[in-house]
């Protein structure tokens, strides 16, 4: 998979969407909390108030995060966090013959993961725009193809759980 530099075109996405703007930014801030929580194993506590102070709407080296959705954010990193069984599950059911989670880079499967929990644990939210979010937060890192992964996953496994 090729990752593209994450910090200007994760800051672009979140900027150039105004009207989902703080779930866009709780959204993209929850996977790289995802992301740091399996690299390091920082405890969730310490993780989220890392994330409240100095992440979520800061400026850090010139550029400046969007104010994220502090509540949905805290959801979908402790979620995803909590479900991680079940949502690894789903998600391996959902690979190819031959593929295991293990496979995957861990970007993408912090990307996955909690698109899954909110697939799973958010009704109030459409599952087209669970879908477009998470494809969107995956071009942020990635290329069209590995976007187009994310979207065969996460509607698959929206057709097993939300049908």
């Amino acid at each position: 998979m090729t990752r593209k530099p994450p910090r200007v075109q994760a800051t672009a996405y979140v900027q150039n969407r105004p009207r989902t703007k703080a779930r866009a930014a709780a959204r993209l801030a929850a996977v790289q909390a995802t992301y740091q929580h399996e690299m390091e194993g920082t405890a969730m506590p310490v993780l989220l108030n890392e994330f409240h102070q100095h992440r979520l709407g800061a400026t850090i080296e010139d550029v400046e995060y969007a104010e994220a959705d502090v509540d949905f954010f805290d959801d979908l990193v402790t979620g995803a966090n909590a479900r991680a069984g079940e949502i690894d599950v789903l998600i391996e059911g959902k690979l190819a013959k031959g593929w295991t989670l293990a496979r995957l880079d861990k970007p993408m499967k912090a990307i996955i993961r909690v698109g899954t929990y909110e697939l799973l644990a958010r009704k109030d939210v459409p599952v087209a725009a669970v879908i477009s979010e998470y494809v969107d937060v995956a071009h942020a890192f990635y290329d069209k193809r590995e976007s187009g992964f994310v979207n065969g996953l996460l509607d698959g496994i929206a057709k097993e759980v939300r049908s």
